[in-house]
């Protein structure tokens, strides 16, 4: 491991900040955790909650069994402990949106124990992040404000959802830190299929637990910033949050445990509500549910569909396919990336030969396009097939690569194949010595400047006629002919 040291520098001397994150992932599954109503996102309110969402009288929850097994599948991704025998509890709390009073969560016997993450929050630096838990929850639903000038009104469409909370310990040391664990989780939970990382949807979101303390002194009084959606955000509040405790405890003050909200406007947190303890919510045993008894078939079945994932499949890049750390590290960053890249090495028919000029072309032309148009790999105007099409004419001597770039810019606007549009347009490479012999002599006798001084030992003109006669035959000679023809002519 390589230390990433983060201080901020107060009126007093250094401190250092202790960051813990607790995240909300919602479990992918198309019914809530214990009842059958529908978690599609953006429906209209209230239209997605059964009776048991609702709490009517006599209404009992029943365990949905693909959330135990999302749950699961998760901590056996992040090599955590699976307990075969779990708990649910009873958090006594009022939300005003959640109609029973009390949320069904596990205290005492969650399903997934201690774990870990590997993060690199900079270029060769390494960091081990403890993972405390996993615990299944129900979210609850949302009220909304403004929709009447008097009263709030309540959407209990995300109330009985499930919900992943992945409890880190305290080991992150800068808002860096934290922002590289966030996307990694991320990462690994959209492989693992678990849940889908929306964090603008609130799919995923972030608790983070923040102190400030001498360094190697104890650890100091941590305030909790609630349900932040964004990496760019989570990075924003621990630096406010850190620098407004630091001020606080330089000016003699002490830190209050306390619940706070993040402003993204402002960019500052303020406070929300006392922080509660555990103890606090009367937590015990749900009368209603039996405990969780996993199988040991049914813990084989969880692990035997597990996908590669992202750290094997960079090792296997960078390994087998002979990709740079820089390519390998983009590629496997997102699983619709991986699969993407994938799915064109396929198209190309030669994996193993194609796979470097593969990775440079979708890490640098595609993902620069992609950007550049505000769009997803998922939502690529140009295929793998199409994708691979292209590396091929290239690969065969048919396209240069300034021609590439040429048609390229087509296939995004047109969607067009590149063999139509070579064809179309007129833009196959040329090996035609004649022509080529005919554009640098042209060259040559409009630059008799240069090639005095090119023979009289410039040799760093020599890629100024390279690129005069690209130019002059339209970018459509092919370079080693190109450079074959102009060393025998100036020389």
């Amino acid at each position: 491991m390589t230390d990433s040291t983060y201080r901020i520098q107060g009126a007093t001397g250094e401190w250092e900040v202790v960051i813990g994150l607790e995240v909300h992932a919602q479990i992918t599954s198309n019914a809530k955790l214990f009842s059958g109503a529908a978690t599609a996102f953006g429906a209209e309110p209230n239209s997605q909650v059964s009776l048991v969402d609702a709490a009517m009288p006599g209404m009992l929850p029943v365990p949905n069994a693909e959330c135990v097994r999302q749950a699961v599948r998760t901590g056996m991704a992040i090599e955590a402990q699976i307990n075969a025998w779990s708990r649910f509890d009873r958090k006594n709390y009022f939300y005003a949106d959640l109609p029973q009073g009390y949320q069904i969560s596990q205290l005492y016997h969650p399903i997934v124990g201690e774990g870990r993450i590997e993060i690199e929050p900079a270029e060769g630096v390494h960091k081990t992040i403890g993972i405390e838990r996993i615990h299944i929850e129900q979210d609850a639903g949302k009220l909304m404000h403004d929709q009447h000038p008097t009263s709030s009104y309540v959407d209990l469409n995300r109330s009985g959802v499930a919900l992943m909370e992945i409890v880190s310990r305290p080991d992150m040391r800068s808002p860096a830190e934290a922002g590289a664990y966030v996307k990694k989780l991320r990462s690994i939970l959209r492989y693992v299929g678990s849940c889908d990382g929306n964090m603008e949807q609130g799919s995923m979101r972030a608790d983070v637990n923040v102190s400030v303390r001498r360094p190697g002194e104890e650890f100091g009084t941590r305030t909790e910033t609630k349900n932040v959606n964004s990496v760019r955000f989570v990075m924003a509040a621990i630096e406010y949050e850190a620098s407004r405790q630091v001020d606080v405890l330089e000016s003699g003050g002490k830190i209050v445990q306390e619940t706070r909200l993040f402003d993204p406007d402002r960019g500052e947190t303020r406070s929300m509500r006392s922080k509660e303890d555990a103890h606090d919510y009367r937590y015990f045993p749900d009368p209603d549910l039996l405990p969780l008894e996993l199988s040991e078939e049914f813990l084989a079945d969880c692990r035997a569909s597990l996908p590669e994932l992202p750290d094997a499949k960079r090792a296997r890049y960078a390994g087998e396919l002979g990709l740079s750390a820089y390519n390998a590290a983009v590629l496997t960053a997102d699983v619709e990336a991986a699969r993407w890249f994938e799915a064109l090495l396929a198209e190309t028919g030669k994996p193993a030969e194609m796979a470097k000029a593969a990775s440079n072309w979708v890490t640098s032309d595609l993902f620069g396009a992609l950007n550049r148009l505000g769009r997803d790999i998922e939502d690529s105007p140009v295929s793998p097939r199409q994708g691979a099409e292209l590396l091929g004419l290239v690969a065969d001597g048919t396209l240069s690569g300034t021609l590439a770039k040429q048609v390229f810019e087509i296939m995004l606007e047109t969607g067009d194949d590149p063999g139509k549009i070579v064809e179309e347009k007129g833009l196959k490479q040329t090996s035609d010595t004649g022509a080529i012999e005919a554009a640098i002599a042209g060259v040559m006798a409009a630059n008799a400047d240069k090639v005095a001084e090119y023979r009289g030992g410039k040799d760093k003109l020599f890629g100024f006629f390279v690129g005069q006669t690209m130019k002059a035959m339209a970018g459509k000679a092919n370079p080693g002919v190109v450079n074959d023809l102009l060393k025998k002519a100036l020389g």
